[in-house]
C-alpha cells in the first residue's frame, strides 16, 4: 500500500470511528436523560411519574429482549446498512415521542427506540472489529466507548438545560439530529467499507458451546453488570456516611464519569502495557474489587471516596473495550450476536443485584451490600484470570 493509500485509509478510520462515536453517543443521552425529565414529562401528558417511568422501563425491556435477536440478523446482512436503518429509525422514533399524543404512544414508540438502539451499539463494535486492523482494537473501541460515556454524563444535564429553556420535546429533537446527522455522513463513509456478510459461515446458536466464547461472556457480565450496580447505588452510600444532598452527591458521582472517560482513552495503551487483551483484563478486575470494597468499607474522607469512585469509573471504561474485543475476535462471524448477547448479560447482572443490594443498603448493612457485589465481581474476576491463564497456554 502506497503512503497517500495509508493516509487514505487512516483517514477513512477516524472518519468510522467518528460516526460511530456520535451514533452511540446520542444513544446514551437518549437512554440517561429521561431522569432529569419525569416531571416535565408528567405535566406534559397529564400523568403521575410512576406511569412515566415506563418510558424508561420499555425502553430497557426492548432492548435487553431483542438484542441477541438483532445481533443475529447482524451477522447475516451488511452491518453498515443495518446501522444507517437503526440510525434513521432512531431519529424518527425521537420525533415521534416529541409529538406524540398519549403517553401509551410515547411508550410503544420508547420501545421502538429500543429495538433501534439494540442494533446500534453491537454492530458499533462489531464493525470496529471488522474494519479496523487488530492491533488497534481496544484503542478504538474505547475511543467509541467514550463516546457513549459523554452521552451518559451529558445526557441528563443537557435535557435539564433544554428543557428549562425550550420545552421538554427539544432534548428529543436533539438526539434525533443528531443521529440524522450521523446517518448522513454514514451514507458516505460505511458503503466504502468493506462488511462480511457471513450466512453461510455463522452458526446461529453453536457459539453457545464454545467455552472460549461463553466464558468471557459470562466474566463481562459479572464484573461489569456488578460494577455498574454498586456505582448506581453508590450514592446512596454518599448519602448515609457523609449527610450529603442530592445536589452534592451529584456533584461527587462526577468524579466516576471522569474516572470511566480516562479509562476509555487508555484501554488500547493497558493492552500494549500487558501484552494483550486478557492480561489488562486482570489488571482491570483486581483495581475493580479494590475500589468497590475500599468505598463502602473503609472509613474514608470525602476525598478518598472521590478517589475510589474515580478508580472505579478508569476500571470499568478500560475494561469494557478490551472485553469486547476479546469477545469480537473469538467469536468470529457470530460476533454481532455475541456482542449483543454481552449487553442483555450485562443488563440481566444490573436487574438482579441492584433490587438485592438496595434493601440491605435502606436498612444501613453496607457490609451486606458489598458481599453481594463482591460475589458477581469475585466471580467474574475468577472467571477472567482462569480464561486469561486458558489464552496464554492456548498461544503460539
Amino acid at each position: 500500500m502506497s503512503s497517500s493509500e495509508t493516509i487514505a485509509s487512516a483517514d477513512n478510520d477516524r472518519t468510522l470511528l467518528s460516526v460511530l462515536s456520535m451514533s452511540v453517543f446520542f444513544v446514551g443521552a437518549s437512554e440517561f436523560m429521561l431522569s432529569a425529565m419525569l416531571n416535565p414529562l408528567s405535566v406534559a401528558f397529564g400523568t403521575d411519574s410512576v406511569s412515566i417511568s415506563w418510558l424508561i422501563s420499555s425502553y430497557a425491556f426492548a432492548y435487553a429482549i431483542a438484542a441477541p435477536l438483532l445481533g443475529y440478523l447482524s451477522d447475516r446482512i451488511n452491518r453498515s446498512r443495518l446501522l444507517l436503518i437503526a440510525l434513521l429509525s432512531f431519529a424518527i422514533d425521537g420525533v415521534g415521542i416529541a409529538f406524540s399524543p398519549t403517553l401509551e404512544i410515547a411508550i410503544g414508540l420508547r420501545i421502538f427506540g429500543g429495538l433501534a438502539s439494540a442494533v446500534i451499539i453491537p454492530t458499533a463494535f462489531a464493525l470496529i472489529s471488522e474494519v479496523i486492523p487488530r492491533a488497534r482494537h481496544a484503542s478504538a473501541m474505547g475511543a467509541v466507548m467514550l463516546g457513549m460515556t459523554f452521552g451518559i454524563a451529558l445526557g441528563p444535564a443537557l435535557a435539564g438545560l433544554l428543557t428549562n429553556w425550550v420545552g421538554w420535546r427539544a432534548p428529543f429533537l436533539l438526539t434525533s439530529t443528531g443521529c440524522i446527522v450521523a446517518f448522513l455522513i454514514g451514507t458516505v463513509t460505511m458503503p466504502k467499507r468493506h462488511t462480511t456478510i457471513a450466512t453461510r459461515k455463522t452458526h446461529g446458536f453453536r457459539w453457545l458451546r464454545n467455552p472460549n466464547v461463553t466464558r468471557p461472556l459470562l466474566a463481562k457480565g459479572l464484573w461489569n453488570g456488578t460494577g455498574v450496580s454498586a456505582f448506581l447505588l453508590s450514592g446512596e452510600v454518599l448519602h448515609q456516611r457523609y449527610q450529603f444532598d442530592v445536589a452534592q452527591v451529584g456533584m461527587s458521582v462526577t468524579a466516576f464519569g471522569i474516572g470511566l472517560g480516562i479509562g476509555n482513552l487508555s484501554a488500547g495503551k493497558l493492552r500494549r502495557l500487558t501484552g494483550s487483551e486478557e492480561r489488562s483484563l486482570i489488571v482491570v478486575t483486581s483495581l475493580l474489587i479494590a475500589s468497590v470494597a475500599a468505598f463502602n468499607l473503609l472509613p474514608l474522607p470525602v476525598f478518598g471516596a472521590l478517589a475510589c469512585l474515580a478508580a472505579w469509573g478508569a476500571a470499568l471504561g478500560a475494561g469494557a473495550p478490551s472485553a469486547t474485543t476479546v469477545l469480537a475476535e473469538r467469536s468470529s462471524h457470530d460476533k454481532g450476536m455475541v456482542l449483543a448477547t454481552a449487553e442483555t448479560l450485562n443488563n440481566v447482572v444490573i436487574l438482579s443485584v441492584v433490587p438485592l443490594a438496595s434493601m440491605t443498603l435502606v436498612n444501613g448493612t453496607t457490609a451486606t451490600a458489598t458481599a453481594i457485589f463482591s460475589l458477581g465481581l469475585g466471580t467474574g474476576a475468577a472467571l477472567t484470570l482462569y480464561d486469561a491463564l486458558v489464552a496464554t497456554d492456548r498461544a503460539p
